[in-house]
C-alpha cells in the first residue's frame, strides 16, 4: 500500500490541530462565560458539580472501556502463532499484516482510543444517574413484591442498567476485535488442514463469550426487579401482573442460572476437556432455546390459558398494587371525594343578593383572550408587549366599601418586543432599550367602560391611563400594587437578547430608555441600571470573552462600554432556573407577582422519576396539553414519568435576576437526593418562604393536569371497578375549541364542604363517551399545604356538562341571532372560560363573550355573558348581574324562559341525545332526563350482570329516544322561505373564527 508523503502528513496534522483549536476554543469560551454567569447568580456549586462529574465519568468510563478493548486486542496480537500454515487464505491476508505490523501498537491505541472516546462521551451524558445513585436517599417504603426500598428502583436501578450496557459494549467490541486479529494473524482459520483455531485463540475467545454469558445472567437477575416496571399485557396498567410474577419471574431466575452453567461449560469444555467448540456451541444453543421456551412460550401459554379466561380473578391483587402505587406516586393518595347531588334545578335568590361568596367572585376576564386588550391599552409604544396568555393571581386590596377584599386579578408584565424597534441597530437593541416597565393588574371579576378591564397598577404615567367614558372611571386613580423597581430586566419575552448597562461616572447622561411619560412634548424618561444582576465587562479580556461568546465585535469597538459596564444575559426566568436546577421539570406557565414591593417571577419545579414500581407511566408533554397550551411547531421529545412531586418553588427577581429555590415538599426523597448531590445548600428550606410569598403561591397547573388525567381512571380504587371501566371519566373538550381538552381555571370560590373562599384551580369532568357532568375537581393550598378535592355527582345524574351547556346557551334565539350579526359586521367573536360552579346544591354555568373589530388596533371587549342554572333556566345578557337577575326572575315567572333554537347537530363527543337542544321545551327537557336515567340504569345493569335489568333499561332507553325525537320535531318551527340569521345547523358562530381557547 502507498504511504502518505511527509507534506501530506504535515497538512493533515495542521488541519487536525486547527480543528481542535477552534472546537476547544469555542468550548472554553462557553465554559468561561457560563462560570461567570453561575458566579453572578451565586450557584457555582452547580456548575462545578456537574462539570467535574461529567469529566470524571468521561475519563473513568472512557479509559476503562478503552483499556479493556486495548488489552484484548494486545492479547490477541501477542498470542498470534509464530508460524502460519501456507494457504491461499493466509497469502491473501499478507498485505494487511504488512500494513499493520510496523505500527501495531499505534493501531491498537487508535482503535481502543476511539471506542473509549465515544464511550466516555456517552457516559458523561449519564451524570444525573450517577449523582442519584451515589446520593441515594431511602423512601422508607417498599415494593409489594420483593419488599425492597423504593430508592433502589428510583436511584439505583437505572445506573445498574447503564453499567450492564457499558459492560456488554466493551465485551462485544473486544470479542469482535480479538476475533478479527486472531483471524488476521492465523489464530483462526477457515481453510487448510489441522486445527482451525489455536489453543490461545480458543482460550481467549471462549473466555470473552463466557463473560458475555455471565453478563447476560446478571441482566436476567436485574430483569426480575425490572418486571415491576413492565406493562400489563391486556390492561393500560403498569407493574408485574399474574403472568409476570408466576411465569416470567421464575423464568428469569431459571435463565440466569442456566447462563451461569453455560458460561462455566464454555470455559471448561473449550479448554480443559474436549478443547473444541462443539460443546460450547451446544451450550449456547441450549441457552437460546431456553430463552425462547422458558422466557417466551411458557409465559405466553400462562397468559392465554390461565389468565385470559379469568383475568379479574387472577389479576385483582396486581390491579390493586398498580392503583395504590399510582395514587401514591402522583400525590393522589389523600384526595378527598365528596358526593354532590346537584339536584337543585331552580336558581336561588343568593345569585343576586350578594350572600354567596362564589357568585361574588365569578371571573369574567379570560387571561387567554385579554392579552391583546392589555397590549393595546397599556402598550403606549409599539415595542411594548404582554404575554399573549396572561396570568392569574390573587391580591388583597381595599374595595369600594373600604374593606380589604381578596380576589383574583389578571396580571402581566409589560416587556420589550425587540422585533418592533423602529431602529433595530446593535446599540438600541442592547444598550438603549434594555428593559420593560410595569406590573399591570386588573380584577378578574370586573369590567368597565364598554367591556374593558379596570386597571389598578403598572401605569407608565398619569397621562397614559385609559380615559374615563360617560363619567365611568376606566382605571384606578392610584397604583394599588406599588413596586420599588418597576423595570423588567428579566422576563419571558427577552429570548436570547442580552443587555449592556452602566455608565462611567455618576454625572454621565442616562442612556437606557426607561418609559414614555406622555406629557408635554411627548418626552421620554431615561435611566441607568443599578441592580446586582449582570457580569462586569470592565476590562479588555472580559470584552474579548463576550465578543467571542456572542460573536459580536462591538464589545471591542463600541464606545458604549466602559469600566462600569455589565452585561445581562440568560434573561428568561425559566432558563435561569433550569440552568441552576437542571434536574427539575419546570411548569410551563411562570407567572409574575409583587412580593414585598418586588416583581418576582414564580416558577413551579417538579421532581420526577420513571422507575417507580407499579406506577402508571405517561408522557409528560402529552399529559399537559390542552387548548391553553396551543400547538407546537415541533413536537417536544417524549418525557416518561411515573412519579411526580411539586417539590420546589423558584423565584426570579425581574429587576436583579436573583434566583431562589425553596423546598416546598421537604419530605420528597428525590429532592433530598439532589440537594445532597450539590452540597446540601442548593435549595433553601421551606421555612425560608416568607408569608408574603406564600400568599402568592398557587397550585401548579401542569401538576393539576397530570393528576386530573390520572384521576379520570384512578378515582376508581377497586380492581373490579377498574376492570369494568364503566365509571371512568374524561376531560371534556373545550367548548371554545372542540379539538382540544378544556383547560382548568383559577378562581376565588367557596365550594361545597369548604369553610371559606379559596384561590383554587378547578376543572369539570364528564363520564367517558358521554357529555353530561360527572365530577368537579378542585386543588388549592390550605395553611400552606396542598389539598385536592373531588365533588362527585351521582352516577345517574342528568346534569349537563360544559359542552352540552354551551350548546344550550348558544341556542338561545337572541344569542344566535346577535352573534351571527356580530360576526357578519367585521367583528370576531371569542368565547371566554366556561366556568362550572357548584352553587346552592345546583350547577351554575357562566361564559363571557368578547367582540373584537377586524382591524389592527382593535382589542377584545367583553360584550355579553351567557349564564345557565340547571337544564331549563338560561340567560343571554349584557352583564353578569343582569344575566343572574334574569335567572332568578325566570323561576318566579317575572321573566320568560328564553326560547332555544334546535342546533340540529351534536357538538359533543359521545354525548348522544343528552346534547343537542339542551334547553328547549319542557317536553324536550323531560325526554333528555329520561334518556340520561335510562343510560345510567343500563350502565348499572352491565356492571351487575343482571340480564333482566339490562333488557328493561334498554327498552326504557329506546322509549326515551323516541320521546326525544317527537319532542324535538314538535319544538322545531316549520321552515320559512328564507332561513333566519340564527338558524344555521350548528350553534357555533357562523363566519367567526374558532373561539380562543380558555385557560386558567
Amino acid at each position: 500500500m502507498t504511504r502518505v508523503s511527509r507534506r501530506g502528513r504535515v497538512t493533515i496534522a495542521v488541519l487536525v490541530v486547527v480543528f481542535l483549536l477552534f472546537t476547544l476554543f469555542d468550548r472554553v469560551v462557553g465554559a468561561w462565560a457560563d462560570y461567570l454567569w453561575f458566579s453572578e447568580v451565586k450557584y457555582t456549586q452547580v456548575f462545578t458539580g456537574v462539570l467535574t462529574t461529567r469529566i470524571w465519568m468521561f475519563l473513568i468510563f472512557g479509559v476503562t472501556v478503552g483499556l479493556v478493548i486495548a488489552g484484548n486486542l494486545y492479547l490477541a496480537y501477542r498470542t498470534r502463532p509464530l508460524l502460519r500454515p501456507h494457504s491461499a487464505e493466509q497469502h491473501a491476508l499478507d498485505r494487511y499484516r504488512l500494513f499493520l505490523l510496523p505500527h501495531m501498537t499505534g493501531w491498537i491505541i487508535l482503535v481502543a482510543g476511539l471506542i473509549g472516546l465515544f464511550s466516555g462521551l456517552s457516559a458523561q451524558g449519564h451524570w444525573q444517574e450517577w449523582m442519584l445513585f451515589s446520593n441515594s436517599t431511602p423512601f422508607n417504603q417498599t415494593d409489594p413484591q420483593f419488599h425492597v426500598d423504593l430508592s433502589f428502583y428510583v436511584f439505583e436501578y437505572p445506573f445498574w442498567r447503564y453499567i450492564l450496557g457499558v459492560a456488554f459494549t466493551a465485551v462485544v467490541f473486544s470479542l469482535i476485535g480479538a476475533l478479527a486479529l486472531h483471524y488476521l494473524f492465523g489464530g483462526v482459520r477457515l481453510q487448510g488442514a489441522g486445527e482451525r483455531m489455536t489453543a490461545a485463540a480458543r482460550a481467549h475467545l471462549s473466555t470473552l463469550v463466557a463473560v458475555f454469558v455471565l453478563l447476560k445472567a446478571a441482566a436476567y437477575f436485574l430483569d426480575r426487579r425490572g418486571l415491576l416496571l413492565d406493562k400489563f399485557p391486556t390492561q393500560d396498567l403498569y407493574g408485574a401482573g399474574y403472568t409476570n410474577i408466576n411465569a416470567l419471574l421464575p423464568a428469569k431466575e431459571i435463565l440466569a442460572w442456566i447462563s451461569i452453567v453455560v458460561a462455566i461449560a464454555i470455559l471448561v469444555f473449550s479448554n480443559a476437556f474436549m478443547r473444541n467448540l462443539v460443546w460450547p456451541g451446544l451450550a449456547l444453543g441450549l441457552l437460546a432455546l431456553s430463552a425462547v421456551a422458558v422466557g417466551g412460550i411458557y409465559p405466553a401459554a400462562v397468559q392465554s390459558f390461565t389468565v385470559k379466561p379469568s383475568q379479574l380473578q387472577k389479576e385483582s391483587p396486581y390491579f390493586q398494587y398498580s392503583i395504590n402505587a399510582t395514587r401514591e406516586a402522583y400525590g393522589l393518595k389523600d384526595v378527598q371525594t365528596v358526593p354532590y347531588a346537584a339536584d337543585n334545578t331552580n336558581p336561588p335568590a343568593s345569585l343576586t343578593n350578594g350572600t354567596d361568596p362564589t357568585v361574588n367572585n365569578i371571573r369574567l376576564l379570560d387571561p387567554a383572550v385579554v392579552g391583546d386588550t392589555y397590549t393595546q391599552q397599556q402598550q403606549v409604544r409599539g415595542f411594548y408587549e404582554f404575554n399573549p396568555k396572561l396570568d392569574i393571581d390573587r391580591y388583597t386590596l381595599k374595595g369600594k366599601d373600604g374593606k380589604d377584599r381578596t380576589q383574583d386579578y389578571i396580571v402581566g408584565a409589560r416587556e420589550i418586543r425587540y422585533d418592533q424597534l423602529q431602529q433595530n441597530n446593535w446599540q438600541n437593541r442592547h444598550s438603549v432599550y434594555t428593559h420593560g416597565y410595569g406590573f399591570v393588574a386588573a380584577p378578574a371579576a370586573q369590567v368597565v367602560c364598554g367591556g374593558q378591564p379596570f386597571y389598578v397598577s403598572g401605569f407608565l404615567s398619569d397621562n397614559t391611563k385609559p380615559d374615563s367614558q360617560a363619567g365611568e372611571q376606566c382605571a384606578s386613580p392610584t397604583d394599588q400594587i406599588p413596586v420599588t423597581h418597576p423595570q423588567i430586566y428579566y422576563g419571558e419575552q427577552m429570548g436570547d437578547v442580552y443587555a449592556v448597562t452602566g455608565k462611567a461616572k455618576a454625572s454621565d447622561r442616562d442612556a437606557e430608555f426607561d418609559r414614555p411619560t406622555g406629557g408635554a412634548g411627548n418626552q421620554d424618561q431615561y435611566s441607568t441600571y443599578d441592580g446586582s444582576g449582570g457580569v462586569a465587562v470592565d476590562n479588555f479580556w472580559r470584552r474579548l470573552l463576550f465578543s467571542a461568546y456572542f460573536r459580536e465585535t462591538n464589545f471591542l469597538l463600541s464606545g458604549v462600554l466602559n469600566d462600569k459596564s455589565k452585561v445581562l444575559y440568560v434573561r428568561d426566568p425559566e432558563t435561569r432556573v433550569r440552568n441552576i436546577a437542571p434536574f427539575l421539570t419546570l411548569d410551563s406557565d411562570p407567572y409574575p407577582a409583587v412580593v414585598d414591593g418586588k416583581i418576582l417571577w414564580i416558577i413551579d419545579g417538579y421532581t420526577t422519576a420513571a422507575t417507580y414500581p407499579y406506577s402508571q407511566k405517561l408522557d409528560w408533554n402529552t399529559a399537559i396539553q390542552d387548548s391553553s397550551t396551543g400547538g407546537r411547531v415541533f413536537p417536544e421529545p417524549r418525557q416518561d414519568v411515573n412519579y411526580l412531586r411539586n417539590s420546589v418553588k423558584a423565584t426570579v427577581d425581574a429587576y436583579t435576576g436573583e434566583v431562589k429555590l425553596y423546598a416546598f415538599d421537604e419530605a420528597d426523597p428525590v429532592l433530598k437526593t439532589w440537594n445532597k448531590a450539590f452540597g446540601g445548600k442548593l435549595v433553601q428550606p421551606r421555612s425560608a418562604i416568607s408569608e408574603s410569598l406564600m400568599n402568592h403561591l398557587r397550585y401548579p397547573e401542569d401538576q393539576f393536569k397530570v393528576q386530573r388525567d390520572l384521576l379520570s381512571r384512578f378515582h376508581v380504587t377497586s380492581p373490579e371497578g377498574f376492570f369494568s371501566g364503566q365509571d371512568f371519566w374524561e376531560v371534556p373538550k373545550d367548548p371554545a375549541n372542540s379539538t382540544a381538552d378544556q383547560p382548568p381555571y383559577y378562581l376565588v370560590a367557596q365550594l361545597p364542604g369548604q369553610n371559606d373562599s379559596r384561590f383554587q384551580l378547578t376543572a369539570a369532568m364528564a363520564p367517558r363517551k358521554r357529555g353530561n357532568l360527572a365530577a368537579l375537581m378542585s386543588a388549592s393550598y390550605v395553611n400552606g399545604q396542598p389539598k385536592f378535592e373531588v365533588l362527585e355527582l351521582p352516577a345517574n345524574t342528568a346534569i349537563q356538562g360544559p359542552n352540552q351547556t354551551h350548546s344550550s346557551m348558544t341556542s338561545i334565539a337572541d344569542a344566535r341571532r346577535e352573534l351571527t350579526q356580530f360576526s357578519s359586521q367585521n367583528s370576531d367573536v371569542f368565547y371566554g372560560n366556561l366556568l362550572s360552579l357548584p352553587v346552592a346544591n345546583g350547577m351554575l354555568y357562566v361564559e363571557p363573550i368578547y367582540l373584537k373589530a377586524k382591524n389592527e388596533t382593535a382589542f377584545p371587549r367583553l360584550q355579553k355573558v351567557l349564564v345557565a342554572y340547571g337544564p331549563k333556566y338560561m340567560a343571554y345578557a349584557d352583564t353578569l348581574e343582569a344575566g343572574l337577575e334574569q335567572l332568578v326572575k325566570q323561576v318566579t315567572g317575572q321573566a320568560p324562559v328564553p326560547q332555544t333554537e334546535n342546533p340540529g347537530t351534536d357538538q359533543n363527543q359521545g354525548g348522544g341525545a343528552t346534547t343537542g337542544t339542551g334547553g328547549g321545551t319542557p317536553q324536550v327537557q323531560d325526554a333528555v332526563a329520561a334518556i340520561n336515567k335510562a343510560l345510567a340504569d343500563l350502565k348499572a345493569a352491565q356492571v351487575s350482570g343482571d340480564p333482566e335489568a339490562y333488557g328493561k333499561a334498554l327498552k326504557a332507553l329506546q322509549d326515551a329516544v323516541a320521546r326525544y325525537q317527537d319532542a324535538v320535531k314538535a319544538a322545531t318551527p316549520a321552515p320559512s322561505g328564507s332561513p333566519s340569521p340564527g338558524a344555521s345547523g350548528s350553534p357555533s358562530v357562523s363566519g367567526s373564527p374558532s373561539a380562543q381557547p380558555s385557560s386558567g
